[in-house]
């Protein structure tokens, strides 16, 4: 991969101008169609097939008056005054009757009428009227709530508080605010500070606006296609400026300490981007990965979640790894650090003092002092902080978590103050009573029965639809919507639903927001435990094939869980136990959002494996140098402990400045991401890691030889890209060779297959590797076109190193038929061979009839050539009824339909007759003088020259028919130290 990414780096320095104008273009779409077609976010939290949701689509279908959202107003007299009293009760019947008229409005139930009950608080001093809207809670529109609002003026004209809450009037989408605005200038801050340059620090900032700018407008713009809810905009944006920033950091930094190291400014963007942009990209498509792990939920709104921050992540590492090396093709060599950090004055007095050492050296050798004492501390000290997490309670937002000065917060309030707490949260209890002979009766005893329970406040409503196939009993709780208590009641309920079946013969469900709040923390409590096992399977695996490491895996983990646990223990002590929530502006304290745990689970993994690879990866690198396990974590640690020190804070910075933010969906995310990258970052990555490592010592890197073969391989060190550069000047500039091979060696499960292989093979001529069976042939011909990794050496073919770069060599070689790899189907003809060929590498259905006659032209010619007499191959002719020689023919030309520069024939004395054997070893002799094919009609076609590599156990056919000038014999034995040489 880094090989591909730093042809990409190089691309987009160079062509900067494109580069910048299609993102901004890109950016400049998204928002028009965004602000053209946005149809609006989402406060629904429904979950398709729990109990309460099938109970309100039954409502929806059997009770339509009870199925829309309703809007509750409260009114509270002037002071000393009643409801009762007629000048205050003539206002609200006014009210009513305009409330009554609003286009939306589909019932207004009055207060005063002798069939509602609890309408009115016990003191006289408070009225609910209940207005029942014609519409789903989704539907209501900022206007009709406007419209409410104002109906109710002639109520505060006189004196009274009048506010409205209830469902209709839900939590308000989240919005950014000026908090944010401080995040992004602590990141400045730090950035500045960071690279001592404001033009450098810009950067960063400005490529995570433009991803998190083409993030949020794609997310506003897919709300015309799908529901999208309201979080999902806000998450994204924290989330994709945090990386964003980050990874861009990371990019940065590896550019200028190549500047600073006098790297050509072209070259080192082309490495940054191909050594920190493979760390960047693996770490991005962890995140990604996490984030669409939440779809394992089954539920819509936090799929809808995962998605959108997904999209911020992934666009955040394309613009890191596109737009970034752009920018550093406008500013050049300006970027480049005007003198060494270490050679400033004030830096070179502080480290005499210091006896010469950074502060991050001093930190690591202390904390690898005694590493079993700080592995002990960080473990205790991480536990303490999570013992909160037992007391940490989940539920859904609703108006008593919004903004104090909303009208839906004050409404809550004053009916918790007048009318009790669960006057906030009625629950819905639905009754199939279609096969009942006394639908009102029914009804009314389970109603009798419900009012009898303990947590019960009032039973304000118990009736049949018009049609008496449902019955609807509202029942008010005593606590409110998110107390244990009124989450034990709809247990309760539940619960009942055997007895009333046997008693009365109906079934009954439970809804509301409570009990949709319970159906949503179950599914999510029945989701975490299979996420969790994604996210861990996940970090074992990836780390493993990374860093080829048992014991790193599982440490990087062990850290991972202590973070999370620590992060969810201080988002408990501040939201339950309310410490800090003053300076946090934790206007209420009690459970946090549902979802809270599982989505902070998926972006801090995703961010811990950041931080690991970052830091990792260089002690890795140094012990692989050879240095003593613990100096290659002091040194490692060292090298890297600057930037994650820098991007840790810029991510704080931001994740922290959502904290203030007045939605409370947002909040508890926010603040348990910010303490989970503080501690993931300083305590478990800084701290905790060197010293396990420091125990451990060598057997830190130990991995099974059977899983090293079995786990993929991950060049995020940019190993491929270091091998590929080390190739570059190799051979000598002037080489035409297309093939270059020194010291090439490959090994197998019995031992060495060749050793020292040492090739020099010009253009236009036929490598022919021959020996016994079992020399190795057919490996080194599979070697040298890319086909076959080997284990030590130098190779280059057509001018790209391996095995960096073994796709460009894949594509400039061809196999010939070889036994086993490519075989001929033989109940093909001739003709259909050729074209199903042509059709392959031109990616169409079809090739047209020149194409293939040209090709059999070639094949004729060959033919000829091979022979010393004019023949035609019958185009018709099965590949079963062919000749040996003309199938090896077939074989050749169907290689050369990709104009390749290396053609590859395994096994070409493999034909029985001699005769055939030498017209075989004369065609590919013709093959490497670029020949000319005559086509009927006088038309003529000149083949590519190509290089031919094959392999025969005798070399005496092929010395007797091709050119001395062109052949180029190699014995298989001397290279094989398992057999001895043939002579």
């Amino acid at each position: 991969m880094s090989s591909l990414l730093y042809s990409l780096g190089r691309a987009c320095y160079r062509a900067r101008t494109p580069v910048i104008i299609g993102w901004i273009a890109l950016l400049a779409a998204l928002g028009s169609a965004a602000g053209a077609v946005s149809a609006g976010t989402s406060d629904s939290f429904a979950i398709p097939g729990t109990p309460s949701q099938n109970a309100l689509d039954t409502l929806d279908r059997r009770f339509p008056q009870a199925g829309g959202a309703q809007a509750q107003m409260i009114v509270v007299a002037p002071a000393g005054g009643k409801v009762t009293d007629a000048p205050v009760k003539a206002r609200v019947e006014q009210v009513a009757d305009a409330l009554g008229e609003v286009d939306g409005v589909a019932a207004v139930v009055d207060p005063y009428d002798e069939d509602v009950t609890s309408a009115l608080s016990q003191d006289g001093r408070a009225a609910l009227v209940t207005v029942q809207l014609d519409m789903a809670g989704d539907d209501v529109t900022d206007e009709l709530r406007s419209a409410l609002v104002s109906a109710a003026r002639p109520l505060r004209e006189a004196g009274a508080v009048a506010r409205f809450g209830g469902a209709a009037f839900g939590t308000a989408p989240p919005r950014p605010g000026v908090t944010e605005a401080l995040g992004v200038l602590v990141a400045l801050i730090v950035l500045a500070v960071t690279f001592g340059s404001l033009r450098a620090a810009g950067m960063p900032l400005l490529t995570a606006v433009v991803g998190v700018g083409i993030a949020m407008a794609a997310v506003m713009a897919a709300t015309a296609f799908t529901a999208i809810s309201s979080t999902v905009p806000l998450l994204a944006l924290m989330i994709g400026l945090a990386v964003g920033i980050d990874y861009a950091l990371f990019i940065l930094s590896r550019h200028r300490d190549q500047l600073a190291e006098g790297l050509d400014a072209e070259e080192s963007a082309a490495r940054a981007v191909a050594t920190a942009g493979s760390a960047v990209v693996f770490a991005g498509l962890t995140v990604v990965i996490a984030l669409l792990g939440l779809a394992v939920a089954r539920i819509p709104f936090l799929t809808t979640m995962g998605l959108g921050a997904a999209g911020a992540v992934l666009v955040a590492v394309l613009v890191a790894l596109t737009l970034l090396p752009a920018l550093f093709g406008v500013s050049g060599d300006r970027l480049r650090p005007r003198r060494a950090p270490s050679r400033l004055p004030w830096r070179k007095e502080r480290r005499e003092r210091t006896g010469g050492t950074r502060p991050a050296e001093r930190w690591v050798r202390a904390v690898t002092r005694r590493p079993a004492v700080t592995v002990a501390l960080v473990v205790l000290a991480m536990g303490a902080l999570a013992l909160p997490a037992r007391d940490l309670r989940l539920a859904l937002p609703g108006n008593g978590t919004a903004p104090p000065d909303s009208t839906q917060r004050q409404a809550y309030d004053l009916v918790a103050e007048h009318f009790g707490p669960g006057f906030n949260g009625p629950l819905l209890v639905t009754a199939d009573i279609i096969r009942t002979t006394d639908p009102v009766g029914v009804v009314r005893r389970i109603a009798d029965e419900l009012r009898d329970l303990p947590g019960v406040a009032a039973v304000t409503t118990a009736t049949p639809n018009p049609t008496a196939d449902t019955g609807i009993i509202a029942l008010v709780p005593e606590g409110d919507p998110q107390s244990r208590a009124t989450e034990d009641l709809v247990t309760r309920i539940r619960g009942l639903s055997g007895h009333f079946a046997d008693e009365y013969g109906v079934e009954v469900a439970v809804t509301g927001h409570t009990a949709v709040a319970v159906d949503v923390s179950a599914r999510l409590a029945g989701a975490l435990p299979p996420f969790a096992v994604l996210v861990i399977g996940l970090s074992l695996i990836l780390l493993g094939a990374v860093f080829r490491s048992v014991t790193i895996p599982i440490k990087a983990t062990a850290g991972y869980l202590l973070s999370v646990g620590a992060s969810f223990g201080v988002t408990a002590a501040v939201f339950e136990w309310g410490w800090a929530a003053g300076p946090l502006d934790v206007a209420r304290t009690g459970p946090v959002i549902s979802f809270m745990p599982i989505i902070v689970m998926g972006v801090l993994f995703g961010l811990a494996m950041d931080y690991e690879v970052f830091l990792v990866s260089r002690m890795r690198e140094e012990y692989v140098h050879g240095r003593d396990a613990r100096d290659a974590v002091t040194v490692g640690y060292v090298s890297g402990a600057r930037v994650v020190t820098a991007a840790a804070l810029i991510m704080i910075a931001v994740f922290a400045a959502f904290v203030p933010h007045s939605d409370a969906n947002v909040k508890p995310i926010a603040l348990a991401l910010a303490v989970g990258v503080l501690l993931d970052a300083f305590v478990v990555r800084m701290t905790f890691v060197p010293a396990v490592l420091a125990l451990l010592g060598r057997a830190a890197w130990w991995l099974p030889g059977r899983l090293d073969r079995l786990l993929p391989s991950f060049d995020v060190e940019g190993e491929a890209l270091r091998h590929r550069l080390e190739l570059a000047g190799w051979p000598a500039p002037g080489s035409a060779d297309v093939i270059r091979a020194e010291g090439l060696s490959l090994s197998g499960p019995r031992g060495p297959v060749f050793t020292g292989v040492d090739l020099a093979v010009p253009p236009r001529t036929v490598l022919v590797a021959y020996g016994p069976p079992g020399t190795g042939k057919t490996a080194l011909l599979l070697t040298l076109s890319g086909r076959m990794p080997f284990d030590s050496g130098r190779l280059k073919v057509c001018g790209h190193g391996l095995p960096g770069e073994a796709g460009a060599v894949r594509e400039r070689s061809a196999l010939a038929e070889t036994p086993g790899i490519n075989d001929l189907e033989e109940s093909l003809s001739v003709e259909q061979h050729v074209a199903e060929r042509l059709a392959v590498l031109s990616l169409r259905p079809w090739v047209s009839r020149a194409a293939v006659t040209r090709v059999l032209d070639t094949i004729d010619a060959a033919v000829a050539a091979a022979t010393g007499a004019a023949a035609r191959l019958d185009r018709t002719s099965l590949v079963a009824d062919i000749t040996p020689l003309e199938r090896r023919i077939l074989g050749l030309a169907l290689a050369m339909i990709g104009s390749p520069s290396l053609v590859v024939v395994d096994d070409a004395d493999g034909l029985r007759a001699p005769d055939e054997r030498r017209a075989l070893w004369r065609a590919l002799a013709w093959l490497t003088g670029s020949p000319e094919i005559r086509h009927p009609g006088g038309a003529a076609d000149t083949l590519p020259a190509v290089t031919v590599v094959a392999s025969c156990q005798d070399p005496a056919e092929a010395l007797a028919a091709i050119p001395r000038e062109r052949l180029i014999p190699f014995d298989m034995t001397t290279v094989h130290p398992a057999r001895e040489k043939v002579r």
